[in-house]
């Protein structure tokens, strides 16, 4: 909303600038030590060579790290309404070896949202908390029930 969320961001932006073609399987069994070669692969198959990368490459662009960027007035609005007029339950799962977005930022995330309550810590998890999919599907049944 107008700042980086830290320097993990920071890092990874600076990583997809400067590597247009970087090898996403590889990226994923670093991040993801769950994953079997095969599924690695799988997260690959859709960027074949650099000039599929382009999405992926762009993103990190469009975080709003600046006030003056498109988009942080509509952010900001957004989180004033998650902080203060938000009245249903929440479910929060943080990879704890999230090298982008690691515990620090999304503690920052949950002091945001109103009633959130203490996240589910994915201990071997890093930013691709979805491949714990069983472990967060049956907390969050848990969590709602």
């Amino acid at each position: 909303m107008g700042a980086s969320p830290g320097a993990g961001f920071d890092n990874w932006k600076a990583y997809v600038k400067a590597t247009p073609d970087f090898d996403v399987a590889r990226l994923m069994r670093r991040t993801t030590p769950v994953l079997s070669e095969a599924e690695a692969e799988a997260y690959s198959a859709p960027f074949p060579d650099a000039r599929y990368k382009a999405g992926v490459r762009r993103f990190p662009e469009l975080v709003m790290v600046s006030p003056e960027m498109e988009g942080v007035d509509i952010s900001r609005r957004a989180a004033k309404w998650w902080s203060h007029e938000w009245s249903g339950q929440t479910f929060m799962a943080v990879g704890m070896k999230d090298p982008v977005l690691g515990p620090t930022v999304m503690a920052a995330l949950r002091q945001q949202i109103r009633g959130c309550p203490s996240p589910l810590e994915i201990l071997d998890a890093g930013h691709f908390v979805q491949e714990w999919g069983k472990e967060i599907a049956e907390a969050a049944v848990a969590a709602f029930a």
